[in-house]
């Protein structure tokens, strides 16, 4: 017989009278009846418990005729011996009827029942699966927040900041294109925003064609009062009632590509010459100098102007190629633009006409050997400045110049140790932004050059601290004599930054910042700031 027939058999002992009644093997078949309480408690419908008496009680009632068990027989032997009779097979067979209806009832409610479950969760995975519902990802820290809807992926993230600065000017004589505070004389206070505004920024991205394409919207708005001016949201404010902040929608491209042939952008981003300089600035998550630190705008100038030029966010069809080998070469035009008087009083040229875009192209190295990590780089800008204005070019001159600039830099981490080194030349380039004062007066170009270079070190995994100093430097143009005009620019930063929480960053710095003229002016100032800046 099989296992289950046995189980049949040792479930069948029934107490009867006072004694044990044994059913014989024979006796003890599987019938349908069993065969449905089987089923049943294979779907649940019984416990083990009633599955059990049910089958016992089955077994008991249609037993065949029985004989009492040996130590049951000798210990009970005047007790006489139960015989079915006919009448107790119809007994029996009366009693089963409803019973068995009953169990083959319960059996099709349970499959049933079963059925309906497998269709509702195949209708509950098919709604899971459908493109219409929208999941998210597992968060990561600093990442944002990522939504499934479909085959389209939507990515929020951003950062908020502000700080409390003091500015102290140690004196001097404003420098012309200085970005010294000194020479103005009185302290300042202020709450403001460092060197990043806030940012909240969306990113879509999807597969179409075996195409991957992207979208960018990043809108930087700031804390304090806007008045816009020639560098819009980025001007110095104005700290009077009833403003209201500027926002700077620096961010709307697109991209589209493969991982085997590349990407292309087309829209408004960061630039490639001195992106890799502002983005790797310890005073990105601080302030740094604080340029107009009575009426601020929407940013500092962290170490614009005293170490690197700004990258700035500019129009652009760009090319990434594929990272082979850690290599990475990325190449475009971009929105080419004037040659700009910062300085004033009539001291540099002007431009407004542009018969060809600028070109901009970097080169980057990711590696890791060990505990060494880092990334080297090298860029280049070239953009051709036509029909430019100045004090000393006459009117029908019709002069233009060709700006160029190269760069190179390189950033190292060591176990809990960080460096940076970063240095820039430029003819025509100018000096803080991109073709701020390039060009002299008389049409000629002015050179320059500066670096900077930048240590930190991780205490703990929330502590780190932060030194750094740099330089820019503008020369004169041939024929030039400009004794007002700045020379130098140069500061030193020390900050401590903590991690409070995965999002929150406090931050406590230091900064000088010193304008030297061709001359004898010369400005210094000193700031001291504390606030926070929270990433999500």
């Amino acid at each position: 017989m099989s296992p289950r027939h046995w189980a049949l058999v040792g479930l069948a002992a029934v107490m009867t009278g006072g004694g044990v009644t044994v059913l014989c093997p024979a006796d003890a078949r599987a019938d349908d009846y069993s065969d449905l309480l089987d089923i049943l408690r294979a779907k649940g419908a019984l416990t083990q418990g009633e599955y059990s008496t049910l089958l016992v009680r089955h077994l008991h009632r249609t037993a065949a005729p029985v004989r009492p068990a040996r130590h049951a027989a000798a210990a009970h032997h005047d007790r006489p011996v139960p015989v079915a009779t006919a009448d107790d097979a119809g007994d029996a067979g009366g009693r089963m009827a409803p019973m068995v209806a009953a169990a083959r009832q319960a059996a099709d409610s349970a499959a049933a029942s079963a059925r309906s479950a497998q269709e509702a969760m195949l209708a509950a995975q098919s709604e899971i699966d459908s493109p219409s519902v929208v999941r998210i990802a597992n968060y990561v820290p600093g990442k944002g927040l990522t939504f499934h809807a479909g085959p389209v992926d939507i990515n929020f993230s951003g950062f908020i900041n502000g700080f409390y600065s003091y500015n102290s000017p140690s004196g001097g004589r404003p420098v012309a294109g200085g970005l010294s505070t000194g020479g103005s004389g009185f302290d300042s206070s202020s709450v403001r925003n460092g060197l990043l505004p806030a940012g909240f920024i969306v990113k879509l991205t999807t597969t179409q064609s075996g195409i991957d394409l992207g979208a960018v919207l990043g809108m930087y708005p700031g804390i304090d009062n806007a008045n816009p001016g020639a560098f819009n949201a980025n001007s110095g404010g104005s700290p009077v009632g009833l403003g209201t902040p500027g926002i700077d929608l620096r961010q709307v491209y697109i991209t589209a590509g493969t991982k085997s042939a590349g990407t292309v952008k087309i829209g408004r981003d960061l630039a490639l010459f001195g992106s890799d300089a502002i983005l790797d600035d310890a005073t990105l998550l601080s302030v740094g100098s604080v340029g107009s630190n009575a009426s601020p705008g929407n940013t500092s100038l962290g170490r614009i102007g005293v170490g690197y030029v700004y990258a700035d966010w500019i129009p652009q069809i760009s090319y990434a190629s594929p990272v082979i080998h850690g290599v990475q070469g990325s190449v475009g035009i971009f929105q080419p633009l004037d040659e700009y008087n910062y300085a004033g009083d009539n001291l540099s040229a002007s431009s407004i006409q542009h018969s060809s875009p600028m070109v901009q192209g970097k080169v980057t190295y990711d590696f890791k050997s060990g505990d060494l990590s880092g990334r080297i780089w090298a860029g280049f800008l070239v953009q051709h400045q036509q029909d430019l204005t100045g004090a000393n070019i006459p009117t029908d001159a019709r002069r233009g110049a060709m700006a160029e600039a190269g760069e190179i830099g390189a950033k190292l981490t060591y176990g809990r140790a960080q460096g940076v080194a970063y240095y820039y030349r430029g003819s025509g380039l100018g000096t803080t932004g991109l073709f701020f004062d390039g060009v002299a007066a008389n049409g000629r170009k002015r050179d320059s050059e500066g670096y900077y270079v930048q240590g930190s070190y991780a205490f703990t995994k929330h502590f780190k601290l932060v030194g750094s100093y740099g330089v820019s430097n503008l020369y004169q143009a041939p024929g030039e004599d400009s004794s007002l005009l700045v020379r130098r620019n140069e500061s030193e930063v020390g900050a401590g930054y903590y991690t409070l929480t995965d999002w929150l960053t406090l931050v406590a710095e230091y900064a000088h910042t010193q304008a030297d003229a061709h001359g004898p002016d010369s400005a210094r100032d000193n700031t001291v700031s504390a606030g926070a800046i929270l990433f999500f």
